[in-house]
């Protein structure tokens, strides 16, 4: 047992050693996963740089530009190139569009209206510029001088037949990926050749350096003023590599893992960091697991150890009872005889007490399978009533119109029932799983008509109970995304639950609304009865809850008219109306003429 101890001991003590091992594990699996956000935020920077690339040349193409250069005095043709410039720049949604002479002074400009305007301003110093002079085309990303706003350039020269007249550049703003960025659970940092942080959703870090600013950057950075000097100050990060694109960063009490991604084109990294925290907590509750299963194979090994020697002990005694027993085996073989009887009916005692036990296990199963039934026939009762009553109220009908001889209204009756049988039979497969269908499809359903039948199916209880419906019926065709019968059987279900929030009044009304918000069609329906209380509204939709009172609901109906809703991509939702009374909406979306016909 002391070996067992020391050994259990043993294993605990190896696992806490091989804790950072594990820890580096969850880490490196940690870097894996995250491979994919590195490869969405780089394909999203390529594409945003790709898009606006070709822009520069294109508008250099423009016949007015060119006039504008060779006539810069022009005060006709300067403020028909400004407007023309700014709508462009609104049209392709860009920052800013210049043009420059070959002086680097800027002749017209997109933000010609703004007081922060390029014009009149001297860019010879931007690289954007010299390089589309020297090479044809520049880019460059940089702190604006003049707005004070990041930005990446494009540039291309302006040539008229083969005269080289001036530059025309294009700004794109890039703060629109940070905003995305920080709705995620990384920190994204993008950086130049010079380890500078030019993009990051963490603010204050814009700027800093991430490693030593390389030889002769800091000058070239201050001759181009790409970046504020007094904000290069580096970060306090220590670096651990992991592998050939990962590393483990530490800046000051944090601690990341990082994937890193090329944007070779601008001279960019991508830096994807993740804390490590979570994997950190993971691999000490991986320990943890290891030692609960070191503890319980100790725990084991103890019993059976235990029992061994207990089993060992018994052996001796029985090895000594045989010993006795070879010596008087004559005079104990009545005894003997006995003793083995005894044993037999023990035996047989076990062996039905044995089969007891597997008939009331067998007992316990069929409870639970009638258990499993009883709900299941509750459900469908509950769901049946209301296309039963609908049922009943058309075969009087029907046997009225037969007595008056009115065949023909009899047999409109008569169909009518048939389509409550088919509507009884759609309501039995969606009740099999009102919990989820995401098999099914769903497609167009025209609103209006449907709203119809439900009404026309409560017309006779609300006539028996006096209701008194409100309701302005728009004219225009109404489509939404759903499913004929499962949307009736809401709209049958919250009419359904509006008379009975108002059972105690003498003229029920009910208010019903269709309207458009948000682009999505909303049918609000609402009673005048007490409300809801706080408590119903946190439970309403739970299955089994209800306001009613006993014998009245089994509290399904809003649950399986919630996941209804659902399936069809919209929502039901519900809030007391300021004037009294409870308001149900079934929010849905509309349906567009390229979708499937709905499935029913």
């Amino acid at each position: 047992m002391r070996n067992l101890a020391l050994l259990v001991l043993l294993a605990i003590g190896l696992a806490l050693a091989a804790l950072p091992r594990i820890e580096r594990y969850f880490i490196a699996e940690t870097a894996a996963r995250e491979e994919a956000t590195l490869r969405l935020a780089t394909a999203s920077l390529r594409g945003a740089l790709a898009r606006s690339e070709a822009l520069p040349a294109l508008l250099a193409e423009r016949p007015i530009l060119s006039e504008i250069l060779r006539d810069p005095d022009n005060e006709g043709l300067l403020p028909f190139a400004n407007e023309q410039l700014r709508q462009t720049a609104l049209t392709l949604e860009l920052a800013d569009i210049f043009v420059m002479d070959l002086r680097g002074n800027t002749i017209a400009a997109s933000n010609y209206r703004r007081e922060a305007s390029f014009v009149g301003r001297n860019f010879a110093y931007r690289p954007y510029f010299t390089d589309a002079l020297s090479l044809g085309r520049g880019r460059f990303h940089a702190l604006g001088v003049t707005s004070g706003q990041r930005g990446y350039y494009f540039a291309a020269p302006i040539i008229d037949n083969t005269e080289l007249l001036g530059v025309v550049a294009v700004k794109i703003h890039l703060d629109t990926f940070e905003q995305t960025w920080r709705d995620g659970d990384n920190t994204i940092i993008v950086m130049d050749s010079s380890n500078v942080i030019f993009l990051s959703d963490r603010e204050e870090w814009h700027f800093n350096t991430l490693g030593p600013i390389p030889d002769g950057a800091r000058g070239r950075i201050a001759a181009t003023r790409q970046y504020p000097l007094d904000q290069l100050t580096p970060l306090p990060a220590t670096r651990e590599p992991l592998g050939p694109t990962t590393e483990l960063l530490r800046i000051g009490a944090e601690e990341y893992v990082t994937n890193i991604g090329l944007i070779a084109a601008a001279g960019w990294r991508v830096w994807v960091l993740t804390p490590t925290r979570h994997a950190i907590l993971q691999a000490r509750q991986a320990l943890a697991s290891i030692i609960l299963v070191i503890l319980f194979a100790g725990l084991v090994g103890a019993l059976f150890i235990q029992r061994r020697a207990r089993l060992l002990e018994r052996f001796d005694q029985q090895r000594h009872h045989s010993e006795v027993l070879e010596a008087r085996v004559t005079e104990r073989t009545a005894d003997l005889h006995d003793a083995n009887a005894q044993l037999r009916q023990e035996v047989e005692e076990r062996r039905l007490t044995e089969a007891r036990l597997r008939k009331t296990q067998t007992d316990l199963v069929q409870a639970g399978k009638l258990a499993a039934l009883g709900q299941m026939s509750a459900a469908l009762s509950h769901e049946f009533n209301q296309p039963l009553a609908a049922v009943k109220s058309y075969a009087d009908n029907a046997a009225t119109f037969l007595d008056r001889d009115r065949p023909e209204e009899a047999r409109q009756n008569i169909g009518l029932i048939s389509q409550m049988a088919d509507r009884m039979a759609a309501i039995s497969k969606h009740l099999r799983n009102f919990a989820r269908r995401p098999q099914e499809k769903i497609g167009p359903v025209p609103l209006l008509p449907v709203l119809d039948d439900a009404l026309a199916l409560m017309r006779a209880r609300l006539a028996e109970v006096g209701a008194e419906i409100s309701y302005d019926r728009p004219e225009e065709e109404i489509t939404v995304m759903g499913g004929q019968v499962r949307l009736q059987q809401v709209l049958v279900n919250l009419l359904s639950n509006a008379i009975d929030a108002m059972e105690d009044q003498e003229v029920p009304v009910i208010e019903i609304s269709v309207e458009t918000r948000g682009g999505r069609w909303q049918v609000s329906v609402r009673d005048h009865g007490p409300g809801l209380s706080e408590t119903s509204l946190a439970q309403l939709f739970d299955p089994f809850f209800t306001t009613k009172s006993p014998g009245k609901g089994l509290g399904l109906g809003l649950s399986i008219s919630y996941n209804i809703v659902r399936d069809f991509g919209g929502r039901l939702a519900a809030h007391n109306h300021e004037g009294g009374g409870a308001v149900f909406t079934v929010d849905l979306a509309p349906a567009s003429d390229e979708t499937e016909i709905a499935a029913q």
